[in-house]
């Protein structure tokens, strides 16, 4: 199969050497540019963060009108990246998302097609109420989301890096929503659920929103900076006994396996995939930078497991019956499964 590399003039360079400091510095000044436009959601913002700097994608779920667009939006104000929207509709078709053939004539009268790129080629795609798009079109970014690389009429074309999607839903049991397949399902590292405000939240965005000024975001950090946040990351050693747990976390959330807590057991029909534990492995070294540290702690990991188990186990039956959440699940994993090996 042909791979075809489209023109990337602003390809990320060599990345410089970055000290733990540096790392605090530009994370908390993104942090604190969201924060001039997004009210409250600290762990929301904290947990999309930790998706960029890790290289992975992020699906935010939560009712209309939370500010999950917005808060996206705000997000690729701060980065100096090229943003791409696609709104998410039951008429949207895969050549919406990843672009098409289209049939040209030269001045000489001979005709050719030329690829036309669609909107997923950019650094930082949000695809909004991506629920709302039936199956087919949703998996238009399975390639895109595993491999950087899109694939029309037999030709392959690589993505510019870095490459995010964030995507937001709405929750599935709302009119004219798709479950999305669990295979697109597993390729978000982090499901971040977004709640609603509180009192005084919900005060300080009716005076945000609906006064003369509206609060915008200034650029702090390059797409390049990013990129090697998550290079520092990646060299955090981890600890065995800390690998240990995190691998027992994914095992145990399998039904069928013996050490598997009852709530496991009763309520589940799938457990987390290998994808769940490298998650939480690659967030817990993010959140351990967050915190100026060079070691991974078992706090660390617990920090970031419901974000990056949510999604990943199913419930069965009985499960849905009884109206158990998979937060449930992960909470009841994090309790009862030991944190040092007997």
């Amino acid at each position: 199969m042909e791979q075809t590399a489209l023109a990337n003039p602003a390809a990320p360079a060599a990345a410089p050497y970055l000290t733990v400091d540096q790392f605090r510095t530009t994370a908390a000044a993104i942090e604190a540019e969201v924060g001039k436009v997004i009210v409250g959601q600290a762990e929301v913002v904290r947990h999309v963060l930790i998706c960029l700097i890790a290289g992975g994608h992020a699906l935010l779920e939560g009712v209309p009108g939370l500010g999950k667009t917005m808060l996206i939006k705000t997000l690729a104000e701060a980065l100096e990246l090229q943003f791409a929207r696609i709104q998410f509709t039951p008429d949207l078709m895969p050549a919406d998302i990843v672009g098409t053939d289209i049939l040209e004539e030269a001045a000489d009268g001979r005709r050719a097609f030329r690829f036309q790129p669609g909107p997923i080629f950019a650094n930082l795609v949000l695809a909004d109420e991506i629920n709302r798009a039936t199956p087919k079109t949703q998996s238009a970014l399975l390639e895109a989301m595993q491999e950087r690389s899109v694939t029309v009429a037999k030709r392959t074309y690589q993505l510019d890096l870095p490459f995010f999607v964030l995507a937001t839903q709405n929750p599935i049991e709302m009119e004219g929503t798709y479950p999305l397949p669990e295979a697109q399902l597993d390729r978000f590292l982090f499901k971040v659920n977004v709640n609603f405000p509180s009192y005084s939240e919900l005060v300080d965005i009716l005076g945000r929103t609906t006064g003369q000024q509206i609060s915008s975001a200034g650029k702090v950090a390059t797409g390049d900076q990013i990129v090697t946040m998550g290079q520092l990351a990646r060299q955090i050693p981890v600890a065995s006994h800390v690998s240990d747990f995190v691998a027992r976390l994914v095992v145990a959330s399998h039904p069928e396996h013996p050490n598997a807590p009852p709530l496991v057991k009763q309520f589940l029909r799938y457990g987390a995939s290998p994808r769940g534990a490298q998650a939480m492995i690659l967030g817990a070294k993010i959140t351990a930078l967050f915190a100026g540290r060079l070691n991974v702690a078992f706090d660390d990991v617990g920090a970031v497991a419901p974000a990056a188990l949510r999604h990943r186990l199913l419930l069965n039956f009985e499960g849905q019956a009884e109206g158990i959440t998979t937060d449930e699940v992960v909470k009841e994993l994090l309790d009862k499964v030991p944190r040092e090996s007997k």
